[in-house]
């Protein structure tokens, strides 16, 4: 799917759409901040306008009927709070891929916009957009010490089952949410 038909989400508060090279300075903002990195991937920060950039069409990749990645910004004043993600999750390296393709539900929130609501809020949008595209459960992990993450999956309804390998070659706690 081209990622400027990525359909466009509102909330009371947000207004989700595909990020854009134009959100280059926003997304080398956030992930420059060890606090938004420090659980993600190896917790290395992108620094240069050259990683937000690859960043942005990475996410822009992920464009699909029922997948996407989002950039929500405040519906008052247009000011971006962060990422929403709704994208096929990586196995692990040897993992058994089973028949269907797993899809996570993912927010990256800028530390001024976190303690808000504003990731509930947001991935409430993601799951109605994943019902009305038929998707049947999504996925959420999150580094065993990222409480808040944990906080978010369990308010938006997600169902905590324990620590597994099987995504991202590292250990997470995984939750699930049956559509």
């Amino acid at each position: 799917m081209d990622p400027d038909q990525l359909p466009a989400l509102e909330t009371d508060r947000l207004r989700l759409r595909a990020p854009t090279a134009e959100d280059v300075d926003f997304i080398a903002a956030l992930y420059a901040r060890p606090e938004v990195v420090r659980f993600l991937g190896d917790g290395r920060t992108e620094r240069t306008r050259e990683q937000a950039l690859a960043r942005i069409e990475r996410y822009r990749s992920f464009a699909g009927e029922a997948t996407g990645v989002w950039l929500a910004s405040c519906a008052v004043d247009g000011g971006p709070r962060g990422i929403m993600l709704l994208k096929p999750i990586p196995l692990s390296a040897g993992a058994d891929s089973g028949t269907e393709q797993e899809i996570e539900i993912g927010w990256h929130l800028h530390p001024e916009a976190q303690g808000r609501g504003y990731a509930a809020e947001a991935a409430e949008a993601l799951i109605e957009h994943a019902r009305d595209r038929g998707l049947e459960q999504l996925l959420a992990v999150a580094h065993p010490e990222n409480r808040a993450s944990h906080r978010v999956a369990e308010r938006i309804g997600m169902t905590h089952r324990g620590t597994t390998d099987r995504y991202y070659d590292t250990t997470v706690e995984l939750f699930t949410l049956e559509l």
